[in-house]
């Protein structure tokens, strides 16, 4: 595989990288004995490479099943964080290590910490995109394919805090008539979306199909005919009888809708204004060169004090017994 952007990004550093990236990184895979998790949001090019794709849980489960040495995680800072909670004696590399998270950012570990004590009666149950610190601070973890499903395994009679996104708590509390206490946190390219742009989008394409994250606001959300996870949006793309989709998630999953859809076609809801803020800036700071160059020098490594990651990888235990 060689593509037209590849060679002009190599014409632009003659001589720092190899001619043919796919090439070197299989190569180094082979040398390493490493695996490539990848995220949907990430760049065409890297999901191409990877040895698998997925949201956070089935990269969570794939993270946990690997028999490679080396992890290399496309994605952000707590996904691979995840990968070496999951796995302390494997190299878990991260092509940027400023690929971070505004929805993990808005939950900082000291605040996060009195709050939980303020409220000692709570059950802890946190969505996976937050911190290592955040996660052993917490009994459970969830993501947006089990939220609903883990929460229905809790007693009625038992509280629950649900940290850090504010718009999955809502639709958890709307799925299952819990009333949960809410981390008010969120993340910047859910709620750009634009409930004015996307109505608009509607009358453009009367036949299409809304479908969004659930991460995403409510005046969002209202107007959507399928609400699922970054996998139960793919699933549903490619089993519904409709040609036409206004996607409300980030636009890097379209990729993957296309090359299982083909036939059908897919258009990206707008954000509030003429940005591109329905990337993640975060997701978009890895690249092809990065993921090279993080395997060819074995660094940037995720690192974490084994009490962190002790305490930490119980309620990931937790949630991958619930999600049987």
């Amino acid at each position: 595989m060689f593509t037209t952007a590849l060679f002009q990004r190599e014409k632009a550093q003659p001589g720092a990288l190899p001619l043919d990236l796919f090439a070197a990184i299989e190569n180094l895979k082979k040398e390493l004995n490493a695996v490539i998790l990848a995220h949907y949001y990430q760049e065409p090019d890297i999901q191409d490479i990877a040895d698998f794709i997925g949201d956070s849980l089935q990269l969570s489960r794939a993270a946990a099943d690997t028999n490679a040495d080396v992890i290399v995680f496309a994605g952000v800072h707590f996904m691979a964080e995840t990968a070496k909670i999951l796995n302390p004696d494997k190299l878990v590399l991260l092509p940027d290590l400023e690929a971070g998270c505004s929805l993990a950012d808005s939950c900082p570990p000291s605040e996060f910490a009195a709050f939980k004590a303020a409220h000692p009666e709570h059950l802890v149950i946190s969505y996976i995109n937050c911190t290592a610190e955040i996660k052993a601070m917490s009994d459970i973890i969830c993501t947006s394919s089990n939220a609903v499903k883990i929460v229905q395994q809790i007693p009625q009679e038992q509280p629950i805090i649900f940290a850090p996104d504010r718009n999955l708590g809502r639709y958890v509390m709307e799925q299952t008539g819990r009333d949960l206490l809410l981390w008010q946190g969120s993340c910047i390219v859910h709620e750009t979306f634009s409930e004015k742009k996307i109505v608009q989008l509607k009358i453009a394409y009367p036949q299409a199909e809304v479908i969004a994250h659930p991460e995403c606001e409510t005046t969002v959300l209202q107007h959507a005919d399928f609400i699922g996870s970054t996998a139960a949006l793919l699933k549903h793309c490619q089993q519904s009888s409709s040609d036409e989709f206004i996607v409300a998630t980030e636009p890097g999953i379209i990729h993957q809708m296309q090359k299982q859809a083909p036939t059908k076609q897919f258009i990206p809801a707008p954000p509030t204004n003429n940005c591109n803020c329905n990337e993640c800036p975060f997701m978009r700071l890895n690249t092809l060169e990065k993921l090279y160059l993080a395997m060819k020098n074995r660094k940037p490594e995720i690192t974490m004090s084994e009490e962190t990651r002790v305490k930490a990888l119980r309620p990931m235990e937790r949630m991958l017994e619930m999600s049987v």
